[in-house]
């Protein structure tokens, strides 16, 4: 078990850059293909980036260098990580390490999702610094 003060201790350190809060409501969302909207929000060494899936939307199989993390907030979707497809629902997760093929689908309902990149997803920089000049992120 993790002592509680080893984890909420200081460790000494100098901020790189300033902390900051974010609106996702004020993030203008970015329509990668019809029915799925994207808003990242760039932090110095991660991006995360809300996905909203429309009901029969699709974001077709790829790879990428980055590793992802898939959370799963409202509806369900159709998941697919290295050939193994599942129904994800609100709290669940998948783990996509960096150039295992992966893809997702909604069918009746929509879907939002929270994609987590290490490092940040080179093909979303651009609309991510975009957002943070303009104050939205």
């Amino acid at each position: 078990m993790t002592d509680a003060s080893s984890h909420f201790g200081s460790t000494g350190g100098t901020p790189t850059t300033p902390g900051r809060f974010v609106d996702r409501t004020k993030i203008q969302p970015h329509e990668i293909l019809p029915g799925l909207n994207f808003q990242p929000v760039l932090g110095e060494r991660s991006l995360l980036n809300f996905v909203q899936f429309d009901a029969h939307a699709e974001a077709p199989r790829h790879t990428h260098e980055e590793e992802q993390v898939v959370l799963v907030l409202e509806g369900e979707i159709e998941f697919e990580v290295d050939g193994e497809v599942r129904v994800l629902k609100p709290g669940d997760v998948a783990v996509i390490p960096p150039w295992v093929p992966h893809g997702a689908r909604t069918t009746g309902t929509p879907c939002l999702e929270v994609d987590f990149f290490t490092p940040p997803r080179a093909t979303l920089l651009d609309q991510a610094r975009a957002a943070v000049e303009q104050g939205d992120a």
